[in-house]
C-alpha cells in the first residue's frame, strides 16, 4: 500500500499510518480479493500519475460520492463506514 499510494497518487504514508479497513471478494472475468486502508496521516497533495488508467482524482464526501464509482469501490466504502471488514461483489 505504501509502494502503490506513492506510484498512482504521490503520497508519503508511513506503514505505521495504514489500517486495514475493508476486504471485498470480487468476481468479473476474474475472481479477486481487494484490500482496503485508511490513513489518517501522509505527506503530499494526490496526483494523478497514472492518466491511462484513471481521469482524475478528486476529494468527494462520503454523502456526495460520484455517480461513475467502480461499485466494488464504493461498496468498499460503504461497509467501511458501517464497521463491516468484509463483503462480496459480482458473484451470482
Amino acid at each position: 500500500m505504501v509502494r502503490e499510494a506513492a506510484e498512482e497518487a504521490g503520497l508519503t504514508i508511513a506503514e505505521t499510518n495504514l489500517r486495514l479497513c475493508h476486504v471485498v471478494h470480487r468476481k468479473a472475468a476474474e475472481e479477486r480479493v481487494s484490500f482496503f486502508f485508511t490513513a489518517d496521516e501522509w505527506s503530499g497533495e494526490p496526483v494523478n500519475r497514472e492518466p491511462h488508467k484513471c481521469r482524475q482524482l478528486s476529494w468527494f464526501s462520503v454523502e456526495a460520492l460520484p455517480e461513475n464509482m467502480v461499485p466494488y469501490v464504493r461498496q468498499a466504502i460503504q461497509g467501511t463506514l458501517s464497521a463491516s471488514a468484509y463483503s462480496e461483489y459480482g458473484w451470482t
